[in-house]
Order: C-alpha cells, then sequence, then structure tokens
C-alpha cells in the first residue's frame, strides 16, 4: 500500500511540476508576445500616408475611430500629405491634436 502511495504522490508532483512549469512558460510569453504583436512602440513612429484608419486611432491620442477614417478620406481624396502640419486641413484635426501626437507621427 506504501509503494502505491508514494507512486501517486510522485505522480501528482510530477504532474505539478510541469503544469507549473507550463504556466510559467506562458506566463513570460504574455509579457513578451503584446510587444512583439504591437506594431507602435513609444519610439516607433507611425506613417500618416500608409496607416489604415485602425493603425491610427491606436497610435493617435485623442483620435478614435471617425477622426482616423476622416484622416484617410482626405489622404485618399487631396493625395498624400506633405507634411504632419497639413492634418489640420482635416476636419475634426486641430493644433493641440496635433501637437499632442507630434512625437508619434512621420510622413
Amino acid at each position: 500500500m506504501s509503494k502505491s502511495l508514494l507512486s501517486a504522490l510522485c505522480f501528482t508532483l510530477a504532474l505539478g511540476g510541469a503544469l507549473g512549469y507550463s504556466s510559467l512558460s506562458a506566463a513570460e510569453e504574455a509579457e513578451v508576445t503584446p510587444a512583439l504583436q504591437t506594431p507602435q512602440t513609444q519610439h516607433e513612429k507611425i506613417s500618416i500616408n500608409d496607416a489604415s484608419a485602425e493603425q491610427l486611432s491606436a497610435a493617435m491620442n485623442g483620435v478614435g475611430l471617425k477622426k482616423a477614417q476622416a484622416i484617410v478620406s482626405y489622404r485618399e481624396q487631396y493625395g498624400p500629405f506633405t507634411a504632419v502640419e497639413q492634418l489640420k486641413e482635416v476636419p475634426g484635426i486641430g493644433n493641440s491634436l496635433i501637437e499632442r501626437n507630434a512625437e508619434r507621427l512621420k510622413l
């Protein structure tokens, strides 16, 4: 009886160790994965000439999907932007919004 109890204990410890290891690996992976999946980091700029509305709204502070779609529509209608400050011509985009996001934007 003690031999089967010892076997059960060893099996439980082995299984618990394996589960703990996989949980640790998943936790480590969760910490690394978002940084790898997110195209925008604090130092990376987003192109106002190439980005989709979804990318613009995700990267820009104070810009939702509606304003981001206005930026894309303006770009499609008038061609690529020649300066970041040209965003002022897009309805709903003002000086303060451009200043707030200047470090995040490029052509």
